[in-house]
């Protein structure tokens, strides 16, 4: 439970599962059906028997290939998806804030869609959850506050650049990846026009 709320130890769980050289790896909780799933996506495959141990899931887990899925992008297609992301903005003075409304998390999010190789229309997704994490992370002098802003959405996408949308998939989307942030995950639309 305490691992919930502060994502950095989930974190330090996830990069313990890999070896060799720290590498960028997106991951993300997901609540399906009463359960909590956590995903992750990885250049390498982990060695996920210690981090299911630490939390309490011996041999519940499974690992697959993301290849399949990253071949079978095409321009034009349309998408379910899921994204949970920490929608800020860069103000003049230098300082990081977060969009806390859900207008301007959607606006957020569909201003970076074309650079990201796809779009999305505003009345085909939704904030369908918003949550502050606030907690410390230690360094080696001591320990610091971090504060962050995690939305999750939900809808309909349309790839526009199926090179550059791969790379989305792959490299995620927005800051605070190391904390769960900018996972987007996709289902193929069967019956979406």
């Amino acid at each position: 439970m305490r691992a919930l709320v502060s994502p950095n130890i989930f974190h330090g769980a996830i990069e313990s599962s890999f070896d060799g050289a720290r590498a960028r790896r997106l991951w993300r909780i997901d609540d399906l059906k009463g359960k909590k799933y956590i995903l992750i996506v990885s250049e390498t495959m982990p060695k996920l028997e210690h981090f299911a141990e630490q939390f309490g899931y011996v041999s519940e887990y499974e690992t697959k290939d993301y290849s399949p899925l990253l071949d079978r992008i095409l321009e034009g297609e349309r998408w379910q998806f899921r994204l949970t992301a920490n929608p800020v903005v860069s103000k003049m003075n230098g300082k990081i804030m977060a969009h806390i409304t859900p207008e301007f998390q959607k606006k957020w999010l569909s201003s970076r869609a074309k650079r990201l190789g796809f779009s999305v229309d505003e009345n085909e997704f939704q904030t369908v959850q918003s949550k502050w994490y606030d907690f410390r992370k230690k360094n080696g002098t001591g320990s610091f506050r971090i504060r962050l802003l995690s939305v999750t959405f939900e809808g309909i996408l349309t790839i526009t650049d199926a090179k550059q949308f791969r790379e989305t998939l792959c490299n995620g989307i927005g800051r605070e990846k190391a904390y769960g942030q900018g996972l987007l995950t996709v289902v193929r639309c069967k019956n979406v026009k």
